[in-house]
């Protein structure tokens, strides 16, 4: 899975956010404001990914728990799935 091509995100006042572009933005009109976490598994979405994946760089780079990183992966990945913005 990856960001579907289309989805666009940019850093304004240290938030990320992320808006859909060209065709992209039939299917998804607003703006994603995301925290550190939504912001680091997006960023990771970028390129072919899997929820797996993601989970370890989580891991690697938060003292965080398996457990609790893939719950979050999981939520994100689903949510943005809602917008119609990940590429499976």
């Amino acid at each position: 899975m990856k960001l579907r091509k289309g989805f666009v995100t940019y850093v304004s006042d240290g938030e990320q956010l992320m808006v859909a572009a060209g065709p992209a933005a039939k299917l998804f009109h607003g703006m994603v404001k995301s925290n550190e976490t939504a912001a680091f598994i997006i960023d990771h979405m970028k390129k072919e990914t899997t929820v797996d994946e993601i989970t370890k760089a989580l891991c690697e780079t938060y003292d965080v728990s398996e457990e609790t990183a893939k719950k979050d992966v999981e939520k994100i990945v689903d949510q943005l799935r809602k917008i119609g913005a990940v590429d499976e």
